[in-house]
């Protein structure tokens, strides 16, 4: 049973006699309603007195809008909640995690990039400050996983890298950032530990197959760092471990080893037992497959619970999965002793943030204070900084190419490289914004470069048959001029491959066939080249003949501008360390 007295929560008899107060107080609705994490779907203010109403939850996460839009959302909620609500954020990489306003810090890939634990505190404080200014409370961050395999399709960017090491101290360091900011709380996740599979839980089952003792020095080390210094919450993962799921049940059958979210073993016998977590434990989203492929739905929700998991992340249908998760307490899957647990953690959660303290109506900050905060100047200030310290110079074979002059490279030909992925939700979000390719080939010219982005045959005949034209049918790739004439058009190559990472299957870049496919760089020792990565970091499993690789991480303009400035420069401008393996660990992307 929960020590509320005890690390993570700390509380006084008062804030005990709250929570025990509050619960005695409760209906079995209500009780039930508190396991329940929804996903808001509407701003309705019907829809949200409805949720708290009707289905009592304990929390909400939320989908993007405005700042404005959020904490008016969140104010609603709290003024008709019952029992104040937990109203968790994806701050993993900046306040634009908790509002589409909020400031980009820097993924957590380019802060490891840095190697600068300070940064990591920063991302987690401004982060969050941005987001307790708009009501928020939790932060489902840090991001504990660290990456074993390039050909992960989870993490991308969302990790301080493959060092554990380092993924221990930046870890902690966020926490420690996010703590600073009264009241706010963390949520660590992908507990076991994602980044060995290739496989991605959202769409498979995924697996962390480290042994025992290979598990112990590495996940297992950064979770017990943060566990020991304070850490409130953590979100299970759609994730098997089946080494320690063994050691705690010897006799159990593969057919039923459980990812983290359904595993008695995992919850009680690893994070609860050998870890010693006394906080809240939460699943990860509940319609991804890595969960749903082991069992119906309306046995997973009661399973999920009396495996130890605390709040289940999200509804489906909502009488549907009320009543579900109601059942399996009334025939006995739920305990009264697992029901009561889970209750008295997520309460003593909210008493450790503060919440029963406080007036409903001073549970979400005045408006001023959102237009104070979010999107400040100290927090785009750091941006930059983080963005001039990570930009990394990952491969230089010709030790001559830099520093790019106009005197020495007049005319600059940009070859844009899109990848081999299907159109999602970053895609919906980018639309119309001014693509990597142009915001290089704009600061490129303001510093006096000749510069146009290649036109591929593909595109070309894509085009012309989009206006109603004859397109001409014969491609080619590497071209018709001759070498002396190719070379000529031209001084130096940049290619700009921009492939997201992670919340997908692995991207590649496209070549050759496709609408967004530049010429592969079948030049490099014609004239010289250098490959830009802007996102996914890992270009030279797909470009090992590169010879000049630079990884930017993201392209926001102030990552831009610091990587015109280090080309411009030279080779010693660029600081930033590979945080993640860039040569994938294939030895000819090193020729």
């Amino acid at each position: 049973m929960v020590n509320m007295k005890a690390k993570p929560f700390y509380l006084s008899d008062e804030d005990c006699k709250w929570v025990e107060e509050t619960i005695a107080g409760m209906t079995l609705d209500e009780k039930i309603g508190q396991l329940f994490f929804n996903m808001g779907s509407s701003r309705d203010e019907e829809y949200l007195k409805m949720t708290v109403e009707k289905y009592h939850i304990g929390g909400i996460r939320y989908n993007p809008a405005t700042a404005a839009e959020v904490q008016e959302q969140n104010r609603i909620l709290q003024e008709n909640s019952k029992i104040p609500l937990i109203i968790a954020c994806n701050t993993e990489n900046g306040g634009d995690g908790a509002c589409v306003d909020g400031t980009a810090i820097g993924s957590q890939t380019k802060i490891g990039a840095t190697r600068n634990v300070q940064y990591a505190y920063h991302l987690g404080h401004m982060s969050n400050k941005e987001a307790a200014a708009i009501g928020c409370n939790l932060s489902f961050a840090p991001v504990s996983d660290i990456l074993y395999n390039w050909e992960n399709p989870v993490i991308g960017l969302r990790t301080y890298g493959n060092d554990a090491d380092r993924v221990m101290e930046m870890t902690k360091a966020y926490m420690d950032g996010a703590h600073a900011n009264p009241g706010f709380c963390c949520a660590a996740k992908h507990f076991p530990g994602d980044g060995l599979d290739f496989r991605d839980q959202h769409v498979a089952n995924s697996v962390n197959d480290f042994s025992c003792e290979q598990w112990d020095a590495t996940f297992g080390k950064v979770y017990r760092n943060l566990i020991d210094n304070g850490l409130e919450a953590i979100m299970a993962g759609h994730i098997m471990q089946p080494a320690y799921t063994r050691h705690f049940n010897p006799g159990i059958a593969d057919d039923d080893i459980m990812p983290a979210t359904l595993s008695p073993e995992l919850i009680g016998g690893l994070l609860r037992g050998k870890l010693g977590f006394n906080g809240m434990v939460l699943t990860d989203a509940s319609h991804m497959v890595g969960l749903t492929c082991r069992m119906k739905r309306k046995d997973l929700m009661p399973a999920a619970i009396a495996a130890g998991i605390d709040m289940f992340l999200f509804f489906n249908d909502m009488d549907e999965d009320f009543a579900a998760m109601k059942q399996g307490y009334l025939d006995g899957r739920i305990t009264e002793e697992r029901l009561s647990d889970a209750l008295h953690r997520i309460l003593a959660l909210k008493a450790h943030m503060g919440l029963h303290r406080k007036a409903k109506t001073e549970l979400v900050p005045p408006k001023s204070r959102l237009e104070e905060i979010v999107g400040c100047a100290e927090h785009k200030a750091m941006q930059k900084e983080i963005s001039d310290r990570a930009v990394t110079l990952v491969k230089y074979k010709d030790k001559d190419v830099l520093p790019l002059t106009p005197e020495k490279y007049r005319k600059i030909m940009i070859v844009y490289v899109k990848g081999l992925e299907a159109p999602g939700l970053g895609s919906l979000l980018n639309k119309n914004k001014v693509s990597p390719a142009d915001k290089l080939k704009e600061k490129l010219e303001a510093r006096g470069f000749q510069v146009f982005i290649y036109e591929s045959p593909v595109q070309k005949m894509l085009k012309e048959a989009e206006t109603g034209g004859k397109p001409d049918l014969n491609l080619y790739f590497a071209g018709k001029d001759t070498i002396k004439d190719f070379a000529a058009k031209q001084d130096l190559i940049i290619t700009v491959v921009d492939i997201a990472g992670g919340f997908q299957p692995v991207a590649r870049p496209s070549f050759g066939m496709t609408k967004g496919g530049g010429e592969i760089p079948w030049y490099v020792h014609e004239l010289p080249v250098i490959v830009v990565g802007t996102k996914q970091p890992f270009v030279l499993a797909d470009i090992p003949q590169a010879r000049t690789y630079i990884n930017t991480y993201d392209v926001l303009d102030s990552t831009f501008d610091a990587l015109v400035e280090k080309l411009t420069t030279g080779a010693e401008a660029f600081v930033g360390q590979d945080p993640v393996d860039s040569y994938c660990g294939v030895w000819d992307t090193r020729l």
